[in-house]
């Protein structure tokens, strides 16, 4: 069946209003289109109608190249990959940096906790930053912070200087995580999004897990500050990747006539010729972002589900140490149950969410509403559960340590495919505050990975393992219902609220 699906009245033929499809759906099947579809500017193989249209110029970011979108991509998917990984790197360090400065573990953890949180926090400044300074020049600012925080990190000499750099090593740290849906919305349309999405949450999800296993081996041989040397030479990397960005930011209403020099889009010249905006509006974006129902909805559930995979992450090392003897080189072997299940989780959802997607459309007339992006999270939440219910267990009643790694690895899978799904679903509702979708979805994971760890080893030490996790298995089970809320009135409520409006339009 062929709808007549025209653009808005106040709109040209050639033009989408993207507000009004994330309201009722989106619709890129050009077949749907009807007349319009001659119009209409459509992917190179003709099957995706390209929402939003580019516009007939070089200096829109959408009209880049495919090689120069990917290259802008795999450099923020490293710079958000390196906020983890120093964290996790920092999970090691607790015991030889103890001993070393005669310090309890509990009070050393405390810089771990405090990363924790200014990482949570970093995105809800980079994003407002971003939208009045630009894209670019705000990630270079952060990333030449984060670098010397990890070179402090390394060269402390007592527990409150390293205390003080994990902390500012954390507001800083996150500039790729808290940004990176702002980047991918504006280079990429609206079916690419879910793709680009997975392949970015792929390096978050993993680094928490790489981090680990690295510095395992590099205690076991040589001195604590070599984890964080290595902390610095990884981030001096990700600054001289950050030289061969471009802004990215582009006002689709008000297009500039020209692009400035090089150095003028780096240091933020360029996008001070913008036309004038509220700095005070800027700035209050993600404020404004959480008055929405459906973004404070998946937050919760977000929380609810990425604690407990921080718990487990936090907890494994000194169970494997006090019930099977553990050495600090073989946690580090240990570790690689994560990165097979985050592979594992990535590879699942590069096909499952665009197959999902297509399923839905041809049921529902080609209209894709936000809240198919949701349907994959009922089994991948279950998978959470089980695997939570199966640790407890194998830990209280001493199983294998292969059944421990296998359902360690099966819950990284089922975060890693709600990761991408919830990412995707706000951006389709929200698609003009993604980086702010970006900021509260990094802070609801980093705040959860806070909780957890400071809850986790008395939790489990009070109760057990198996009352514990399988508390924290009916917690995740019970978050199912704000998708099943979402799924019966999220559109609903999003047009009831409407769209997201930044200051004046």
């Amino acid at each position: 069946m062929t709808v007549d699906h025209k653009p808005p009245g106040h709109l040209d033929a050639t033009e989408i209003d993207e507000e009004a499809e994330a309201l009722e759906g989106y619709v890129v099947d050009p077949s749907h289109y009807a007349a319009y579809a001659a119009r209409l500017k459509t992917s190179d193989d003709g099957r995706f109608v390209l929402i939003p249209q580019p516009l007939n110029t070089p200096n829109d970011p959408l009209n880049w190249s495919a090689s120069k979108k990917r290259w802008i991509v795999a450099i923020i998917a490293y710079i958000a990959f390196l906020a983890d990984y120093t964290g996790g790197t920092a999970i090691i360090t607790v015991i030889p940096q103890s001993m070393e400065w005669q310090l309890s573990q509990s009070m050393v953890q405390r810089a771990v906790v405090g990363n924790l949180f200014t990482i949570g926090a970093c995105g809800l400044f980079v994003v407002p930053l971003a939208s009045y300074f630009g894209r670019w020049p705000v990630i270079l600012v952060f990333q030449c912070v984060m670098l010397g925080t990890c070179a402090w990190s390394g060269a402390a000499t007592s527990f409150r200087s390293y205390l003080a750099a994990r902390i500012i090593n954390g507001f800083f740290c996150s500039v790729g995580q808290g940004g990176a849906l702002m980047w991918i919305k504006d280079l990429f349309f609206f079916h690419e999004h879910p793709r680009i999405i997975n392949y970015v949450e792929f390096s978050i999800i993993l680094s928490p897990y790489l981090g680990p296993l690295i510095t395992c081996f590099i205690v076991s041989y040589v001195s604590w500050r070599w984890a964080f040397w290595v902390c610095t030479i990884l981030a001096g990397i990700g600054l001289i990747a950050i030289l061969f960005l471009d802004e990215s930011l582009f006002d689709r209403k008000a297009p500039p006539d020209f692009r400035r020099s090089y150095l003028s889009r780096l240091v933020g010249l360029q996008q001070a010729k913008a036309p004038q905006k509220s700095f005070a509006q800027c700035m209050a974006r993600p404020v404004l972002a959480m008055t929405k129902v459906p973004v404070l909805t998946i937050l919760v559930y977000y929380f609810l589900n990425f604690a407990w995979v921080i718990g487990v992450n936090t907890t494994i090392g000194i169970w494997l140490t006090n019930i099977y003897g553990f050495s600090t080189k073989g946690i580090g072997y240990f570790y690689f149950f994560g990165i097979v299940g985050v592979l594992f989780g990535w590879f699942i959802g590069h096909y499952l969410h665009d197959a999902v997607g297509r399923y839905y459309t041809k049921r529902h007339d080609g209209r894709l509403d936000p809240e198919a992006r949701l349907i994959i999270t009922y089994p991948a939440t279950l998978i959470c559960c089980v695997s939570l219910i199966i640790l407890g267990l194998a830990f209280e009643k001493h199983w294998h340590y292969m059944v421990i790694a296998v359902f360690a690895a099966t819950q990284c899978i089922g975060v890693m495919i709600i990761t991408t799904a919830i990412n995707a679903y706000l951006l389709d509702c929200y698609p003009e505050g993604s980086g702010e979708m970006g900021a509260w979805v990094t802070a609801s994971r980093n705040w959860a990975g806070f909780m957890a760890t400071y809850i986790q080893i008395d939790w489990v030490t009070r109760l057990g393992p198996a009352k514990a996790l399988g508390i924290q298995a009916a917690i995740t089970f019970t978050s199912i219902f704000f998708m099943v809320f979402l799924q019966m009135y999220g559109k609903r409520m999003r047009k009831w609220q409407g769209p997201m409006v930044f200051g004046k339009k």
